[in-house]
């Protein structure tokens, strides 16, 4: 059994005891395996430690490959204290008894634990629980460990064990089994919140049963097959209130359909009843024929109880906007436009969290030579009067968001000088107020929506700071709006009229054609191919995080770097070229086969962006066009890096086709679960880029030079977003990550795990993808030897056993030592020598009371067979 931390407090908390160790070895290798002294006044669950001496670890993926630093794996043990197998189970020890492919030694085994851990960088193990008890609810892998873990934590729980039970087929569902601590009562409304602010809704049990003990099997383990069954119903913690409106007794009446349970009140809530996401979704979708409403998932989240349900139903009475299809024209404004689907997205996420920067769009400019400030000023003020996008705010009515596009608005501006700041301070006090900047939040419902601060450092030198909203600008908006503000300002400069002809239509002429095309038939014909495509996608990507996932996604963020060789480049290049591809494919690829290895799994959705400007009269407009596909690549058992290439190409060919669905189109249509701790459909991105104009040095005007300054993000939309983008240099790979998840240390090291990979599909794209390379030299020296124990640093320099034994055998003449020179021979052949000298001996009146011990040690010209026998 796991050693749980508060024992080990316990424990210090007595006066007698000193230091408390945590020593851990399954039977199979002979009493204990691994240690580690446990710290007073620890906060986390205990490591298992390192091997000891005479025994190795290793941490290997499903294919037998050892993983990186922090990413799970089975433990397999080997070394001096394995055991010879299971006594008269043949079958089962060839299973769990393997032949040790990292050791030279003849003969030599590996026992598979079962058990599942990874390295920590310090190189610890850290025990993640049981392989069978990972298991897979409503698509979900979850480690009932973490839930054990979690629920342990509270004050008021002694023992805890939870299970996955499906008492009605097809229904599963936790199940928490708990038991109290001494005069402590527990309270299920209580945990269930507690636990909401530490799990995702879908770690969160159904049901907790609380008895006076957990039952044991006679080996002492809690026997799972003897918890009860849960009562349905038994968690309700208040007085039963009958329905009291039509609408809460016809909500109930559905619940109980639903739920499987006989009584439903006003005040009982749909989680606490067994309601779980899949349940819910089944929930919404019978309350829309019911009430002929459309109510969101998230509804019955907000409002879980029947008589907080009824009062949304209730005020629920709009049926939708019938729209008409029109062509891609320009409109007039009637004062309320449609949002496109992609705004409507973006506007319902800040409704959820408010006041965030997660969507701000940054962008930073240093300029060099003489500024002439009423003309920059008079130029983005130009921009405004361009681009509606830029005048657009978000209002509210019936409960449907629209567009309100300002007839005249002059561009938020701001001066700042820091040219009073001393110079040596002066770069970094400029970093933290363009950062500053860039995570100031908008208010959409009030605008403007894009904001511009000059910085002064100088009288030649500035800095000019441009923040958007996403939900009015997107990647190729930042290149129109350099591309403009250098034409503008060179003619404003020189006092000239602007250049630049007028827009024949307007971002909010597009949401509206968009609204109007996409639906019906054309919409179906669209949606079918998705639907096929994703049919059965995991819900989850389940890769190694240095932190539990928070239960309600936020958006903290940072960035990693890695330049790979331009040799690197052109090798892939000439790859893609063999398969008919594009670079973006054999990138994506490799991207997805290190998410694979990481995660273990072979079923890999990724999100990518698609610019979304298939049209002529698009391209020059600032707006949110940007569309999201997701690319699913199943890797098959043995396939090889050319072959899961080929599948990528043709599946992102396929993407490109059907593009025109809006993802959050797809997302509404799919209904994956919902889960508030991750996006839906994917979790990992991938962008791909060439250097843009907004990139390079633009000159709008005689003497002054635009550069970009690159602004550090502290955002991160997904969990992890890599980024690719081909320059002189060679490829240059930027990865944003979570940092509620990951460490910047383990985002390093990733990238590093990826240049490993694609060196070795450059070498041989033909490889397994299983098998390809991922561990540089020295941490495949570093996890093999060093933390694996097979050179133990306690045992550098001491003298070799045989040596040892040699020493002995001069003091004890009834030890007998012999060495066969220049033999290969396994452990089974020494041995046999061994037992036959034994024999011998005993036969020339050694005595039967004596004992041999067999010790077999490899080089690489002998084995030398070690004997005492001791009277």
């Amino acid at each position: 059994e796991a050693l749980p931390n508060r024992l080990v407090q316990a424990l210090y908390a007595l006066p007698q005891v000193k230091e408390v160790n945590n020593l851990y070895g399954p039977t199979e290798d002979t009493t204990y395996s691994t240690h580690a002294r446990v710290e007073r006044g620890a906060k986390t669950e205990p490591r298992i430690g390192r091997p000891l001496e005479g025994t190795q670890a290793y941490v290997l993926d499903a294919k037998g490959q050892p993983v990186p630093v922090g990413v799970p794996g089975e433990l397999y043990l080997g070394g001096e204290g394995l055991a010879r197998g299971y006594l008269g189970q043949p079958g089962l020890t060839a299973e769990r008894f393997i032949p040790d492919g990292f050791s030279e030694e003849a003969g030599a085994r590996l026992y598979r634990t079962g058990d599942k851990v990874r390295w920590g960088r310090d190189g610890t193990l850290e025990y993640l629980g049981r392989m069978d008890f990972q298991v897979k609810v409503r698509g979900f892998r979850i480690e009932l460990g973490e839930v054990e873990a979690a629920l342990g934590a509270q004050p008021s729980i002694r023992d805890v064990v939870v299970v996955v039970r499906e008492d009605a087929p097809g229904d599963k569902r936790l199940v928490a089994y708990v038991v109290a601590q001494a005069g402590q009562t527990v309270d299920a409304t209580s945990l269930r919140s507690a636990l909401k602010g530490r799990l995702p809704e879908y770690m969160v049990p159904s049901a907790f049963v609380t008895l006076e003990a957990l039952p044991l099997n006679a080996n002492g383990k809690v026997d799972r097959k003897a918890l009860p069954k849960p009562e349905v119903g038994v968690e309700r913690t208040h007085v039963y209130v009958a329905p009291r409106t039509q609408t809460e007794q016809v909500l109930a009446s559905l619940w109980e359909a639903v739920l499987g349970v006989k009584q439903v009140g006003a005040q009982d809530s749909f989680f606490e009843l067994g309601g779980h996401s899949l349940l819910a979704t089944q929930a919404v979708s019978r309350i829309r024929t019911a009430f002929n409403v459309e109510l969101s998932l998230r509804a019955l989240f907000e409002a879980p109880t029947v008589a907080e349900l009824a009062l949304k139903v209730d005020s629920a009475r709009s049926a939708g906007l019938a729209l008409v299809a029109p062509r891609l024209e320009a409109l007039p404004r009637t004062g309320r436009e449609p949002l496109s689907f992609a705004q409507q997205r973006l506007w319902l996420l800040d409704q959820l969290q408010p006041g965030g920067a997660s969507y701000n769009l940054p962008m930073a400019v240093r300029l060099t030579g003489t500024v002439g400030v009423e003309a920059l000023h008079r130029t983005f003020n130009e921009l405004m009067r361009r681009h509606e996008s830029l005048r657009t705010t978000f209002q509210v009515h019936d409960g449907q968001p629209f567009q309100v596009v300002a007839p005249a608005q002059e561009v938020a501006w701001s001066l700042m000088a820091l040219d009073g700041v001393p110079e040596s301070q002066r770069e970094t006090e400029l970093r933290s107020r363009v950062s500053a900047e860039a995570l100031r939040p908008f208010d959409l419902s009030q605008g403007p929506l894009f904001r511009v601060t000059l910085v002064r450092l100088s009288a030649t030198e500035h800095v000019l700071v441009l923040v958007m909203h996403h939900i009015v600008s997107d990647g190729w908006s930042m290149d129109v709006l350099v591309r403009e503000v250098g034409a503008l300002y060179g003619a404003y400069a020189a006092g000239r009229v602007s250049p630049l002809p007028e827009l024949a239509v307007q971002y909010a002429d597009y949401a509206a054609w968009q609204r109007g095309w996409l639906k019906d038939e054309v919409l179906e014909a669209q949606l079918s191919w998705w639907r096929e495509q994703l049919e059965g996608a995991p819900h989850a990507l389940e890769l190694p995080t240095d932190r539990p996932r928070p239960a309600v996604q936020r958006f903290h963020g940072a960035s990693a770097s890695l330049l790979l060789p331009r040799q690197l480049n052109e090798t892939l290049k000439t790859l893609a070229r063999e398969e008919g591809a594009t670079s973006f494919m054999v990138l994506l690829a490799a991207w997805q086969v290190l998410l694979a290895r990481y995660s273990g799994q072979d079923d890999i959705s990724v999100g990518t962006p698609i610019a979304g400007r298939n049209r002529t009269e698009l391209e020059g407009l600032i707006g949110f066009f940007v569309n999201t596909l997701v690319v699913r690549t199943k890797l098959e058992e043995g396939a090889s890096f050319r072959q899961v290439l080929r599948q990528v190409k043709e599946t992102t060919l396929g993407a490109y086709a059907h593009q025109e669905v809006p993802f959050e189109k797809l997302v509404e249509q799919l209904k994956p679960e919902r889960d508030l701790s991750r996006t839906p459909l994917f979790q990992v991105m991938f962008t791909m880029q060439t250097v843009s104009a907004h990139k390079a040095e633009v000159r709008p005007s005689e003497g002054l030079t635009l550069r970009s300054l690159g602004t550090e993000g502290a955002t991160a939309k997904f969990d992890l977003t890599l980024g690719m983008a081909e320059t002189e240099q060679g490829l240059a790979a930027s990865l944003e990550y979570n940092t509620d998840l990951y460490d910047a240390e383990t985002a390093q090291r990733l990238l590093g795990h990826l240049s490993v990979l694609m060196e070795g599909i450059a070498k041989d794209a033909d490889a397994g993808v299983w098998e390809l390379p991922l561990l540089g030299t020295d941490e495949r020296q570093q996890v093999l030897k060093h933390f694996a124990g097979a050179v133990a640093p306690e045992r550098e320099g001491m003298e070799t056993v045989h040596g040892l034994f040699a020493a002995q055998a001069e003091k004890t003449p009834s030890a007998v030592a012999v060495v066969h020179e220049g033999a290969q021979l396994s452990y089974a052949q020494v041995e046999a020598r061994a037992n036959q000298l034994a024999r011998h001996l005993r036969t020339l009146g050694v005595g039967e009371e004596s004992r041999v011990g067999v010790c077999v040690e490899r080089t690489e010209a002998m084995v030398v067979a070690l004997l005492g026998v001791l009277k």
